[in-house]
């Protein structure tokens, strides 16, 4: 699956499934996510559950326009930390209305260890 997002591509971000109401994406840590803690850098974190967020009220058909939103709000908590390995975010639909909608996203190690999540609104957006 093709992301069309340059920053995540550049990040080494992988789209594991898309459809409607959710959104899950991969990352392998490497040396350059980690922060001067050698862990994994907060703002990539929050960075990987906004998009899953915001994806997961995106989705559109193959062939379909692309749908596309921007962040109203989001709400990030930092639970754990990770240094290496696999991670994995999933972004959920929560709730829609006709121009906003609500997503929640939970980030974990390859173990199912819980780093983080957030919530968050997001308005639908026409991207010319």
């Amino acid at each position: 699956m093709a992301l069309d997002n340059p920053l995540l591509e550049w990040l080494g971000v992988r789209l594991v499934a898309w459809q409607p109401d959710s959104c899950t994406f991969a990352l392998d840590i490497e040396p350059r996510h980690l922060n001067r803690q050698r862990s994994l850098h907060g703002g990539l974190i929050a960075t990987m559950l906004d998009a899953a967020c915001g994806y997961s009220g995106a989705y559109s058909e193959p062939g379909a326009p692309k749908r596309h939103a921007v962040t109203v709000m989001l709400n990030t908590s930092y639970i754990g930390k990770v240094d290496q390995g696999r991670i994995e975010v999933t972004g959920r639909l929560t709730g829609s209305g006709r121009k906003i909608y609500f997503a929640s996203a939970e980030l974990r190690r390859d173990s199912g260890e819980l780093i983080a999540t957030a919530q968050g609104s997001f308005k639908r957006a026409t991207i010319s």
